[in-house]
C-alpha cells in the first residue's frame, strides 16, 4: 500500500511525505565531476502547513575537515580524509533553487556544512505540493566513504540535492556520517545519465533506453563462460580502459524507478557482468545482475546463484520482493563488507566464495530492511542493520548449518578447533562482561566503534532470534509477514514494530521489548563453568568452560642464558574475573629455578566501564654472577612481590577515547649482596652471600588519550621508601604529519627529598632511584620492572642497553662513577622524536620497510645552575634512532651533544668512540595481552 497525494487508503494515524525526482546528470571523467539538474514535486501529506525545507547537500561533507563526516571517521581512528590533498576532497555547488518557478532564499545550517533550508515564499498547505529545481555541480571526492572515485572508477551515491524528511515527530535534517546511515522520503525517479560510451553502469531501477543492456553494456553475460572466453574478455576490458579520453564517445542512460527513497549508480570500464532471471514463488520475473572486476571473476562465479538465494529467502520469510530488478556491484576498494541502495547493492572485496555469499546475503537483505521498511535508521540502527543480521544468522544456518562468519581462517585445523563457534557471541560476551557495552537502542552517531558493529548488528540479531524462540518460528513468521504487509514503503518506529508484534501474536512483548534499552546481556541465565586444561590456548564454548591452558616457555638473560619452562594462564575471551599467568622456568647454566607470575581480581561497578583490580605479581631471577678465587661462580639473584590495586575510571562517553587510572603498588624486593670481610688474624678475605630486603611505595595517576590525532599521555608518579620521596611527572604528545608519521614530544620533570637528613650514605645508598638525564642502565631499575640482557654488566653490547625514562637522553657518560645530569635534586627535560619523510630518507628506497627517525633531547638539572657548575645551564643530545618491531626494540645513535659529553667521551674512550656511543633500548611493555 503506498500513499500519494492523500492518505486515503492509509492508517489513519499515520501519514508520509513523497519526492517524486526526475535527474539529468553529466559525468565528466578527467575533472570527477558531476554537473546536474534536479526536479522535484514535494508532496505535503502532513496536517502541517511547510515554511521550509531542509535539504540535504552531502557530496559537501568532504568539503573540509570541519564536518560532522570528518569528525567521526577521526573519532574512529582514521586520518586519510583529515590530511588528504584538496583535490581528494569533495563538494556540491552551483546551487540556484527554485520553488514553483520563483527564485528561493537558501539559509546554512547553523552546525552542518551539508544542510541548507530552503525557505518558501508560498507556505506549503496540508496536502499539496510544490516544484522544486536546481541546477548542481558535483565535485566527487576520492572513495573515502560511500561516495567518491578510484580513479575512474566511480561509486555515486548520496549525490544530488535531497529533502530531509518530515514526519509527526519533525524534520530529520542529518548530517551525512560514515557510522550511521539514512532516513529519507519515498518516491518515483527518473534519472537520465550522460557519459562517456566506454564505461559500463549499475544503477538503482530499471534501464528504460540509451543502449541494448545485454549488448553494450556488458561484457559477458549469462550464467557460464569457458575460461577461453573469459580471458578474451579481460583482455577487452583492458582495450577499452585503454581509450584516449580525448576520443570519448557519450551515451546516455535512462533509469526508472518507483517506490524507492535513494537512487545510486556506479561506473567502471572494467566491469564483467553476469545476467540471469529469478522467478518467484508468485511467478514474477525478476531481472538479476552482478558486476565485478575481471581479478575476482573466480570468486564472483556463482555470484547469481548467492543472489537469488538472497532474493527467494527473504522473498519467503519477510514477503515478496517487489521490484523488477537486483544489481549487485563489486567497489574497487578492498574492505570487510558493502553499502546498499534501493536495487542494487555494493560489495568490497572478499576474502573467498563463502564470504561472498554471506556478504551479498546481507546487503541484498537490505532491500527488505532499509529499502522498503524505511525506518529510521539514524535514530534506530537496530532496526535495520539487527533485524538484517538476524536474517543473515538464518540464511547462514540454512545454507551452511553454521552461523558463523569464519572471521579467522586458520589453515590448522588443530588451531580452528581451538576458535570459537560464533565470534560474535563471544566478542559481545567479552564486551558486556567488562561493562563496555551499550543499548541495542542506541543511535548510530553515539554508539562507539565496536559497539556499533557487535550491538546495532549482532546483539540485535540474536535480540530477534529470542523474539523467534519465544513466539515459536509460525507464529514469528506470521508477524514479520504483517509487519512487511503493513510497512512496505513506509517509515516504521520501534512502536510500529512491536504493536504488529503484539497485535499477531496476542503475547504483551514489554518484557521482551525493554531489554532494547538496557545494557548486559540478554539472558540472566548463568552457567557454571567447569574446569579444563588446554594447549597454548582455547576460545571455544568459553561461555561454558574455563580453560587453563599451557604452553611451552622460553626466556634469556645474560646471566641465566637460555631458560626454558612453561606458560601457565588463564586468559581467554570474555576476559576472567580471576586472571593468572605464570612461568617458571629452569636454567641448566645457573642450575636454577626462575620464575614471573601474576594474578589478580577484577570488578566492574556500576554500568559504564568501571573497574577495579586488586593483584599480585612477582618474578626471580638471576642478575649478576660473582667467580670467586676458587672460580667457582656465585649467582646474585632477586625475588619481588609487588600487590597492587588499580581504580580505573568510568567514561561517560563510551566514544570517548580516554583512559584514566590511579594506582597503588608496594614493592617487596629481596636481593643478594655481596659482602666482602677481611680477616686480619688471617690475613685472608671472608666473602659472603647475605640477603638483603628493601620496599618501595609507588602511587600513579595516568591520563591517556589513544586518539588517532594528536593522542597523548600524561602520568604522575610520586614514590616513597626508606630515606626519600621521589616525585615525577611524564608527559607525551604526537603531533601526526599529514603524509604519515608524525613527532613525539616527551617532557619530563622530578624531584627528589630525602627524608631526615642528607648524609653520604643515604647518598650512595639512594643512588640507583637518583634522577638521571640519561635514561637509566639495568642497576637502575630499581624496580624490575624491565627487561635487561644484562642489568648489571659494564662492558659489551649488554652495557649499552638504556631505558627511556628520567631526561629519556641517549647519549651515556656511565663509563665513570659519576654520571652527567645525575641528581639527587631536581631534573626537566624535553626529548623530540620526529619520523622522517619519504622524500628526504635516503632509505626508503630499500625492499624492505625500515623505520629511522631522528632524535634530540634538551634538559637542565639542579647542578647545572650552581656557581662554578661543571656544565652549561642546558645540556643536549641529537642523532638518528632506528626501531625494529613497532618500537619494541630501538637503536640510538648520537650524532651531535653538548661539549660536557664531548669532552667525557675524549677523555674515556680512547679508541672505537662511534660504536661504544650507541645505546638501545628493548621495551617489551609494548605487548599488553589485555589491550590486544
Amino acid at each position: 500500500m503506498y500513499c500519494q497525494l492523500s492518505t486515503a487508503n492509509c492508517q489513519s494515524t499515520y501519514w508520509q511525505q513523497q519526492v517524486n525526482y526526475k535527474i539529468d546528470v553529466t559525468l565528466n571523467d578527467i575533472e570527477n565531476t558531476l554537473d546536474g539538474y534536479v526536479k522535484m514535486d514535494y508532496y505535503n501529506n502532513s496536517p502541517d502547513t511547510l515554511h521550509f525545507i531542509w535539504i540535504h547537500l552531502w557530496p559537501n561533507a568532504y568539503k573540509n575537515d570541519r564536518t560532522a563526516f570528518t569528525d567521526q571517521v577521526l573519532e574512529n581512528g582514521s586520518t586519510d580524509f583529515y590530511f588528504s590533498d584538496n583535490d581528494k576532497r569533495g563538494y556540491i555547488n552551483r546551487l540556484d533553487f527554485k520553488v514553483n518557478g520563483v527564485t528561493a532564499k537558501m539559509e546554512d545550517h547553523p552546525q552542518h556544512q551539508d544542510i541548507i533550508r530552503v525557505m518558501l515564499e508560498q507556505p506549503l498547505a496540508p496536502h499539496s505540493s510544490c516544484k522544486i529545481e536546481t541546477p548542481f555541480h558535483v565535485k566527487l571526492p576520492y572513495l573515502f566513504s560511500r561516495s567518491g572515485h578510484v580513479d575512474q572508477s566511480y561509486q555515486i551515491a548520496q549525490w544530488y540535492p535531497k529533502p530531509a524528511v518530515y514526519d509527526s515527530k519533525g524534520w530529520h535534517e542529518i548530517p551525512y556520517l560514515d557510522q550511521g546511515e539514512f532516513y529519507s522520503e519515498f518516491g518515483n525517479y527518473e534519472v537520465q545519465i550522460s557519459l562517456p560510451k566506454n564505461y559500463i553502469v549499475a544503477a538503482t531501477g530499471e534501464l528504460q533506453s540509451g543502449e541494448n543492456a545485454a549488448v553494450n553494456n556488458n561484457i559477458f553475460t549469462g550464467p557460464g563462460k569457458n575460461k577461453k572466453d573469459k580471458n578474451k574478455n579481460i583482455q577487452a576490458t583492458k582495450k577499452r580502459t585503454d581509450i584516449p579520453l580525448s576520443d570519448k564517445e557519450i551515451k546516455t542512460l535512462v533509469y526508472k524507478q518507483d517506490h524507492v527513497h535513494d537512487f545510486a549508480w556506479f561506473a567502471d570500464k572494467r566491469f564483467m557482468v553476469k545476467r540471469d532471471v529469478i522467478t518467484l514463488k508468485s511467478g514474477r520475473k525478476i531481472n538479476a545482475a552482478a558486476y565485478f572486476l575481471p581479478a575476482e571473476s573466480d570468486h564472483w562465479s556463482r555470484s547469481m546463484s548467492f543472489i537469488k538465494n538472497a532474493i527467494l529467502t527473504k522473498s519467503d520469510w519477510l514477503g515478496e520482493y517487489p521490484y523488477n530488478t537486483v544489481s549487485v556491484v563489486q567497489s574497487p576498494k578492498p574492505g570487510n563488507g558493502g553499502m546498499e541502495y534501493p536495487t542494487i547493492t555494493l560489495i568490497s572485496t572478499t576474502a573467498d566464495e563463502k564470504s561472498l555469499d554471506y556478504v551479498i546475503n546481507h546487503e541484498v537483505g537490505h532491500n527488505w530492511l532499509y529499502g522498503i521498511l524505511a525506518s529510521n535508521e539514524r535514530l534506530h540502527p537496530w532496526m535495520d542493520e539487527g533485524m538484517n543480521t538476524y536474517y543473515d544468522n538464518r540464511y547462514a544456518m540454512q545454507y551452511y548449518d553454521n552461523a558463523n562468519l569464519d572471521i579467522v581462517q586458520p589453515k590448522s585445523q588443530k588451531i580452528k578447533n581451538k576458535l570459537p563457534d560464533d565470534y560474535p557471541k563471544m566478542l559481545l560476551n567479552t564486551v558486556t562482561e567488562i561493562k563496555k557495552d551499550q543499548p541495542i537502542e542506541t543511535a548510530a552517531e553515539n554508539f562507539n566503534e565496536f559497539n556499533y558493529n557487535i550491538i546495532a548488528y549482532f546483539k540485535t540479531g540474536f535480540w530477534m532470534k529470542q523474539l523467534e524462540d519465544e513466539m515459536g518460528k509460525n507464529m514469528f513468521d506470521s508477524c514479520m509477514h504483517e509487519y512487511f504487509r503493513r510497512w512496505q514503503f513506509k517509515h516504521p518506529y520501534p512502536e510500529d514494530f512491536k504493536k504488529v508484534l503484539e497485535e499477531v501474536s496476542g503475547h504483551n512483548l514489554d518484557a521482551v521489548f525493554s531489554l532494547l534499552n538496557q545494557k548486559g546481556s540478554l539472558t540472566k541465565e548463568k552457567i557454571k563453568k567447569d574446569i579444563r586444561l588446554t594447549a597454548f590456548f582455547n576460545l571455544k564454548e568459553t561461555d561454558r568452560h574455563q580453560y587453563i591452558s599451557v604452553a611451552p616457555a622460553i626466556g634469556y638473560n645474560f646471566y641465566d642464558k637460555l631458560m626454558l619452562g612453561l606458560f601457565i594462564h588463564d586468559y581467554q575471551l570474555p576476559l576472567p574475573k580471576l586472571e593468572f599467568v605464570a612461568a617458571p622456568m629452569y636454567s641448566g647454566t645457573s642450575k636454577s629455578f626462575n620464575w614471573l607470575g601474576r594474578v589478580g581480581y577484577n570488578w566492574y561497578p556500576g554500568n559504564n566501564g568501571r573497574h577495579i583490580e586488586l593483584a599480585v605479581g612477582g618474578e626471580s631471577f638471576n642478575t649478576n654472577i660473582y667467580i670467586d678465587s676458587t672460580l667457582k661462580k656465585n649467582y646474585l639473584r632477586f625475588t619481588k612481590l609487588v600487590p597492587s590495586l588499580k581504580y580505573v575510571f568510568a567514561n561517560k562517553d563510551p566514544r570517548s577515547k580516554i583512559t584514566k587510572f590511579i594506582q597503588w603498588k608496594t614493592f617487596l624486593i629481596k636481593e643478594t649482596q655481596l659482602h666482602f670481610e677481611r680477616d686480619t688474624s688471617n690475613q685472608f678475605d671472608i666473602i659472603s652471600y647475605p640477603e638483603k630486603s628493601r620496599y618501595l611505595n609507588q602511587l600513579r595517576f595516568l591520563v591517556e588519550n589513544h586518539r588517532v590525532l594528536y593522542p597523548y599521555r600524561a602520568e604522575l608518579q610520586a614514590e616513597q621508601a626508606k630515606d626519600f620521596v621521589r616525585l615525577t611527572f611524564e608527559g607525551n604528545y604526537f603531533f601526526n604529519y599529514a603524509k604519515g608519521g608524525g613527532m613525539n614530544i616527551r617532557f619530563f620533570a622530578g624531584k627528589f627529598f630525602y627524608l631526615g637528613d642528607k648524609t653520604f650514605t643515604k647518598q650512595f645508598e639512594t643512588d640507583p632511584y637518583q634522577l638521571n638525564m640519561t635514561g637509566p642502565k639495568g642497576y637502575e631499575d630499581y624496580t624490575y620492572s624491565n627487561y635487561y640482557v644484562g642489568r648489571n654488566e659494564f662492558k659489551g653490547l649488554s652495557d649499552q642497553q638504556i631505558m627511556i625514562r628520567g631526561g629519556g637522553f641517549k647519549v651515556r657518560s656511565d663509563y665513570l662513577s659519576s654520571k652527567i645530569g645525575k641528581t639527587d635534586d631536581w631534573l626537566s627535560a624535553a626529548n623530540f622524536t620526529t619520523s622522517i619523510p619519504d622524500k628526504i630518507n635516503p632509505l626508503s628506497l630499500l625492499p624492505f620497510k625500515l623505520s629511522v627517525k631522528i632524535f634530540a633531547d634538551i634538559g637542565t638539572y639542579a647542578e647545572a645552575w650552581k656557581k662554578n657548575a661543571q656544565t652549561g645551564r642546558f645540556i643536549y643530545d641529537a642523532g638518528v634512532q632506528v626501531s625494529f618491531f613497532k618500537d619494541v626494540l630501538n637503536i640510538y645513535i648520537p650524532l651531535l651533544y653538548s661539549k660536557v659529553y664531548r669532552d667525557y667521551f675524549l677523555s674515556t674512550i680512547p679508541e672505537g668512540r662511534f660504536a661504544k656511543v650507541i645505546s638501545f633500548s628493548i621495551d617489551v611493555q609494548r605487548f599488553n595481552l589485555r589491550k590486544l
